[in-house]
């Protein structure tokens, strides 16, 4: 099973030759045998380059760590949650 959350697209300007812009993914998937649990996958991957990107599968605490560094991150820029 791999159900999507949410998906979307960096909102970096498109003429910034150094930064290519990126799409990014959140999905949940129970196919991992070994892991014993449920994954968050997170998928990061260059515009039009689909399949050539990174792909991470955290287990719930791994997930809470990003969020956790996403919201304090987000602070760090005077952006509450």
């Amino acid at each position: 099973m791999k159900k999507l959350i949410e998906q979307g697209l960096d909102d970096h300007p498109g003429n910034d030759d150094d930064k290519a812009p990126s799409a990014w993914s959140v999905a949940v998937l129970d196919d991992c045998d070994d892991c014993g649990d449920l994954r968050i996958e997170i998928t990061l991957e260059e515009v039009g380059r689909a399949g050539y990107g990174e792909v991470a599968h955290l287990s719930p605490d791994g997930a809470r760590r990003l969020r956790h560094a996403l919201s304090r991150a987000l602070g760090e820029i005077g952006e509450t949650d």
